[in-house]
């Protein structure tokens, strides 16, 4: 077996190793992660009927863990803890971190509601702040909560059990409580985080709360970035063809201008021939950072060369054109591309 990490969720006294997230079914209970197939199980998630489900797949590694959220099966995002902090990371960098720890890590699978699922991502874009709780007085949270008439997520950790609770102007609404069934009372959850073990000690608790959304924002998929990237490079490739000397050197000074207000530029406007740098991104994103680019671009080579910006459109594009219809990249653009 791999050594359990001694690693500790940020702020708290939970050990990273020991958080346990609800779930309604698990299709792979906590096992080594040389005994899955990763890419079979993302697979089996998109493609299988009984995989077609929200839910997601917590990948305990030694320093960090890993979750990847599902929706209807399909890879949506990816979030991370560690000591240090809790953060949204690009999908590319997920996989790669699982991949180079095969030997010492291990895997879980459950499905869990879309409702559950926005919260776990929130609780690391933007991180639970830590409320101090007395787990002596499990009754007193709640009431604290409703006179501070609190609208949010409470985020309650017992032992590394997790569980989600939502309240609305201090009533409680919705919750989600690891390792108990579906119906049970909140009241009863509550109780039986804060309860001691057999062995009469009471369970290391951790409280903290974050803002409410009722959806996860859906990354762009590696494969998708690498489209972009290759729409960059053919557009400079090809204006240069038509501005030699000039149109090459004012897209990257283009590129370098835009990265602040666009930080996927960093990543999609990195050379064919370098290393891609993960990011974290939307299709929208990655659509409006390409397009604004282009439209700067073409802007101050039309100067040069009128009708430039039509012509390298068509060549360059041409072979991508319907994805990038449907993204929006052309209504981005003043000029009119017809096929």
């Amino acid at each position: 077996m791999p050594r359990a990490s001694s690693a500790l969720l940020t702020n708290t006294g939970v050990r990273l190793n020991d958080l346990t997230f609800p779930s309604t079914r698990l299709h792979v209970v906590r096992t080594r992660l040389p005994f899955i197939h990763l890419d079979n199980l993302l697979h089996f998630a998109k493609m299988d009927r009984d995989g077609k489900v929200d839910g997601f797949v917590a990948v305990y590694l030694p320093q960090t863990l890993i979750v990847l959220l599902l929706r209807k099966g399909e890879l949506i995002t990816s979030v991370a803890f560690r000591e240090s902090s809790r953060i949204v990371i690009p999908i590319a960098q997920a996989l790669t971190e699982i991949r180079a720890e095969l030997e010492r890590g291990e895997l879980e699978y459950g499905d869990a509601p879309l409702e559950q699922l926005a919260w776990m991502y929130q609780s690391c874009a933007a991180p639970a702040l830590r409320r101090p709780v007395d787990d002596r007085e499990p009754h007193s949270l709640f009431p604290m909560l409703r006179d501070e008439k609190f609208t949010g997520v409470l985020e309650l950790i017992s032992n590394g059990r997790v569980a989600y609770f939502r309240f609305d102007k201090g009533q409680y609404v919705a919750g989600f409580c690891s390792g108990m069934a579906e119906g049970v009372p909140v009241g009863q959850c509550v109780e039986r985080l804060f309860s001691p073990g057999a062995d009469g000690v009471r369970p290391m608790i951790a409280a903290g709360v974050f803002a409410l959304i009722d959806q996860v924002p859906e990354q762009a998929m590696p494969q998708m970035i690498q489209t972009y990237r290759e729409m960059f490079s053919r557009i400079a490739d090809s204006a240069e063809r038509h501005v030699p000397g000039e149109a090459m050197k004012r897209a990257y000074k283009v590129r370098d201008a835009m990265q602040t207000t666009y930080r996927v530029m960093n990543s999609i406007g990195q050379p064919m021939d370098r290393d891609v740098v993960p990011v974290v991104a939307t299709v929208e994103q990655l659509t409006a950072g390409l397009g604004d680019w282009a439209k700067q671009l073409f802007e101050q080579l039309e100067v040069m060369a009128p009708g430039v910006a039509i012509t390298v459109l068509k060549e360059a594009t041409k072979e991508q054109r319907f994805m990038l219809q449907k993204a929006g990249f052309y209504q981005r653009l003043p000029w009119a591309v017809t096929w």
